[in-house]
């Protein structure tokens, strides 16, 4: 039984050939890690005879915090957007949206939001059999006891 179970089998993720396969892809951004690995590059080459200015590393170092608040807000923004919390208060809503499936004509439609769904990290309501991802909605109401037959619209 002990034959069966390998360390290959338990970690495949963290094997040398996919770790250094990992290392290997190229970044097509610049993050924090990468400013903050050349600031250290400068700093370690820098001439001693001629060390880099207070005003200049103070300067990279506020562009460095600026970026990294940058980043954590656009990702606590990206979060707040998905909250599952947030979206399980549109059940029972009446929505609109602008249904775009006919280039030559564009069509309002509305319902209301009976399911939440995530797909591929975006998150849809689902008003009657039609799904909508959230950030195409145009309003959001409290929905009126004669609209609860789902949705309206040229369909």
């Amino acid at each position: 039984m002990a034959d069966l179970l390998g360390t290959s089998n338990v970690w495949p993720y963290y094997s040398s050939q996919n770790v250094q396969a990992a290392a290997r892809k190229p970044v097509k951004e610049l993050g924090k890690d990468q400013f903050l690995q050349i600031l250290v590059t400068q700093l370690r080459n820098q001439d001693p005879m001629q060390p880099m200015q207070d005003k200049e590393f103070i300067a990279q170092m506020a562009q460095f915090s600026s970026l990294e608040q940058t980043m954590n807000m656009s990702k606590e923004l990206t979060s707040m957007r998905q909250s599952a919390g947030m979206a399980a208060g549109l059940i029972g809503k009446q929505i609109s949206w602008l249904d775009t499936t006919d280039p030559n004509k564009v069509v309002e439609k509305s319902g209301i939001v009976n399911t939440i769904l995530w797909r591929d990290g975006i998150q849809y309501v689902k008003a009657g059999t039609t799904e909508v991802p959230i950030d195409q909605l145009t309003s959001i109401t409290e929905a009126s006891s004669d609209a609860k037959a789902g949705v309206s619209g040229d369909e």
